[in-house]
């Protein structure tokens, strides 16, 4: 368990993360709002700036980030207006050093995360130091979105294919449900010899996978907060 001084120093982290990323908003632009905890502290560094005069339009990744959204008064649109962004401001899990791979899903938004970010321009990721590894799924578990109906066969197939996976459940034990009225479960990544591309490629071909969390070559910048400033990591290329 962390103690209050460390719980501090990550959230001063985070935040720090999240206003060096909010500055890179520039007047005009269509921006995505991602979801969690530093993406929370984004919008708020974003409204504020919006109360300042900031004139932008957003898209939001999940409906707790749309309703903080629009209760700091940012203009929210869908993609029936905006066909295309220019910038997304998201969070993720977890962070692979030197690739830029990230593990995104654990707040459940992974479906709606990964269609406003292909939809940019930019995805700029912004986190604590925590987030970075040096092998994928070394901290955390893969989430992957399924559809309800005959989830058992879909969880199957998972296992199938190699991957240790278990659904992922309330605390009442009912399944999550994700704002598109899907499951998750969330699936161990193997350590030595995992190849995340033919993983992602495996996972996309099963049937009743509807999206998963590998967000691979997708990231243009990760800033990431730290006790005495930020770090920004570019994406090769």
């Amino acid at each position: 368990m962390s103690s209050p001084e460390q719980a501090n120093s990550v959230d001063a982290a985070k935040r720090r993360a999240a206003v060096w990323a909010a500055s890179q908003i520039e007047d005009g632009m269509k921006v995505g709002l991602g979801t969690g905890s530093t993406s929370a502290l984004v919008i708020e560094e974003v409204g504020r700036r919006v109360a300042e005069g900031l004139k932008i339009t957003a898209i939001a990744t999940s409906e707790a980030s749309q309703k903080q959204a629009m209760g700091l008064k940012i203009p929210m649109s869908d993609f029936a207006h905006l066909p295309g962004l220019d910038l997304t401001i998201d969070g993720a899990d977890e962070v692979q050093e030197g690739t830029l791979y990230l593990i995104k899903g654990h707040g459940g938004a992974l479906l709606r995360e990964k269609i406003v970010a292909i939809a940019s321009k930019k995805l700029i990721i912004a986190v604590d130091p925590r987030k970075l590894v040096k092998t994928l799924g070394a901290v955390f578990t893969l989430p992957v979105e399924i559809v309800p109906f005959g989830y058992e066969t879909t969880v199957k197939r998972l296992k199938d294919l190699g991957f240790e996976c278990e659904l992922r459940v309330n605390d009442d034990g009912k399944p999550f449900v994700t704002d598109g009225q899907h499951y998750i479960v969330h699936c161990k990544l193997p350590q030595v010899g995992f190849d995340a591309k033919l993983a992602a490629e495996k996972l996309k071909a099963t049937v009743g996978v509807v999206e998963h969390g590998l967000f691979l070559g997708m990231a243009s910048r990760v800033v990431i907060g730290g006790p005495e400033g930020i770090q920004v990591l570019e994406a090769a290329g």
